[in-house]
């Protein structure tokens, strides 16, 4: 059988969500060990979409294979209580064998949060950034449209990303303000490595007035990341989940 969960986790005290073997816990090796003591045999999963240290994940998907036979609410309930209190399976559901978490998906989902104001956060701190100048949360949503559709994002891709190259599609993105945060929500058929916290730490140089609003597409056509804006902290961004077409059936949070 293959199944499909929707994993919830903060990633404050996770070096990413990839198993590395080395170098301090990741979420996907607590997710295997978990599911594993569950199917009392060894489970691999292959997720949606990786992501860095300190980022969290609100409906990470992930597909993984067993001839264990359980109930998909004693695979969601089982796992969960063998998990860190950080991480948590919201669901699970069978799919069919030819379905793939990441090739799958046609779409994937980020949301940056910051506080800007004065004085850092006490509350919520776990998920929000924090930038004391003020922000014109109008003028990075107008720059911000220049990176809309199908381009090469080099300038804001990081130096050890690995991907074949840096064309992504990019197929909305928002800036609005509540009261003192900011939230920059982005959504593209794929993404490279920090892009979105590289944009997001562009357009905080447009919010303060430091950079041109037609700075961000010049970035963009120029494609060197050198001259772009500074990478933005992980704990604001939130992989809020990826898409699928209806007919693999998942909850409707994850579907198109």
């Amino acid at each position: 059988m293959r199944y499909a969960l929707g994993v919830e986790y903060d990633g404050s005290d996770f070096r990413g969500w990839q198993n590395l073997g080395e170098g301090g816990p990741s979420v996907q090796a607590s997710l295997e060990q978990a599911l594993s003591s569950v199917a009392d045999t060894p489970v691999q999963v292959v997720c949606a979409g990786r992501t860095d240290a300190g980022v969290h994940g609100q409906c990470q998907v992930v597909h993984f294979e067993t001839d264990v036979v359980r109930d998909p609410r004693a695979w969601m309930l089982g796992t969960t209580t063998r998990l860190p209190r950080s991480i948590a399976v919201r669901w699970c559901v069978p799919v069919a064998d030819d379905f793939h978490a990441r090739f799958s998906a046609r779409a994937r989902r980020y949301r940056y949060r910051l506080l800007n104001r004065e004085v850092r956060p006490a509350l919520g701190r776990q998920t929000l950034s924090w930038e004391r100048r003020p922000l014109d949360a109008e003028r990075m949503h107008l720059a911000g449209q220049a990176l809309l559709g199908e381009n090469d994002f080099s300038a804001f891709r990081s130096v050890q990303c690995q991907a074949l190259h840096a064309r992504r599609e990019l197929q909305s993105l928002q800036v609005s303000r509540h009261d003192d945060v900011i939230e920059v929500a982005v959504r593209g058929n794929a993404f490279l490595h920090h892009m979105v916290r590289n944009i997001v730490g562009s357009l905080i140089l447009v919010g303060s007035g430091e950079k041109p609003v037609e700075w961000i597409a010049e970035l963009l056509a120029g494609r060197d990341r050198t001259v772009a804006g500074p990478t933005a902290p992980p704990q604001g961004l939130v992989f809020l989940g990826p898409l699928y077409p209806d007919n693999w059936h998942l909850p409707a949070e994850v579907t198109l």
